[in-house]
């Protein structure tokens, strides 16, 4: 059974730091692109960020260039994202994807982040 559990969510301050993890089982992970979303209210879902299979390579949305990184442990089948100088529009819905090398697709269930004085 496939799962993607994100946790790391929660009530930040403007300026702040929050990391969100994804823990991965049932799929082949090494071998999958990883990425996170995100959803506002009232919005599309939206990429935030990628990392290929063994980390080579990372892709960022133009306004999370400079304050996110998006890195992988394979050893224990987890994604993260660190989110640094939060704003409040980065108030969203996060969902980590997967997509493995025979281009099935996963996602987790969500985490909120609200960014908020």
């Amino acid at each position: 059974q496939v799962q993607l559990v994100e946790s790391g969510g929660g009530l930040v301050q403007p300026g702040g730091s929050l990391r969100l993890s994804c823990a991965a089982s049932g799929f082949t992970f090494s071998s999958s692109v990883m990425r996170w979303y995100r959803q506002a209210p009232g919005k599309e879902r939206e990429l935030v960020a990628g990392i290929s299979s063994a980390g080579g390579s990372t892709t960022f949305a133009d306004s999370m260039k400079g304050r996110f990184t998006i890195s992988r442990d394979d050893a224990q089948n987890t994604v993260y994202l660190q989110m640094n100088s939060l704003k409040p529009e980065d108030t969203a819905v996060y969902y980590c994807n997967a997509r493995t090398r025979w281009y099935e697709t996963y996602w987790g269930q969500g985490t909120q982040v609200t960014v908020s004085s």
